[in-house]
């Protein structure tokens, strides 16, 4: 088997590039560049043709079926019927109390007196029961049981929560928390 000596044919085509004129090199280098450019172009026109064929297509082609029509907002009668199914009762205020206070024990929070107000919307037929609640425990613990109460009882929200720490290292985080029951004014009231 002979060696094949690569040295050799590229020492001559370094040769022969040296001993050419630097113009003729130019247009060739030129011309081979224009050959380039114009089979690019070609192939991005070839491309271009392809695409406003596809367009062309999918413009003929039907248009899709529409979707089902979604349905339509509630009414304001609708709404305040709404609202009305979501208010709690009233006679079950005591109850919905335990709940609270169970669920602060479940959390492991210590309740102490809370503060409580009832007052009544006239217009709007129902009542606030405004609950006031200072709790210490956990950080965590504390918006679990917010997130807990709220879970329970739908018809409640939570209006404030604020939090107080005696020392920075310390875990224990007293709160004041402040939610609202909105309850239906009477057994009988709208629904």
């Amino acid at each position: 088997m002979r060696d094949v000596n690569l040295s050799a044919p590229w020492l001559r085509m370094v040769l022969s590039l040296r001993r050419t004129n630097p113009i003729v090199a130019g247009v060739f280098a030129l011309a081979v560049a224009v050959v380039v450019a114009i089979v690019l172009v070609l192939a991005a026109l070839a491309d271009l043709d392809e695409e406003y064929a596809a367009a062309r297509r999918q413009a003929a082609a039907p248009p899709p079926a529409p979707a089902a029509l979604p349905a339509p907002p509630p009414s304001a009668d609708q709404n305040l019927a709404h609202f009305y199914a979501a208010l709690g009762e009233r006679g079950k205020v005591d109850r919905q109390l335990k709940t609270l206070f169970g669920l602060a024990e479940k959390n492991g929070l210590l309740l102490r007196q809370g503060e409580y107000r009832s007052s009544q919307d006239r217009a709007g037929r129902f009542l606030t029961y405004q609950i006031t609640l200072p709790v210490s425990g956990r950080y965590g613990a504390i918006w679990q049981f917010a997130f807990d109460a709220l879970r329970a009882l739908p018809h409640a929200s939570l209006d404030d929560v604020a939090f107080r720490r005696d020392a920075i290292g310390s875990e224990t985080v007293e709160a004041r928390l402040r939610l609202t029951l909105y309850l239906a004014a009477a057994p009988g009231a709208p629904r």
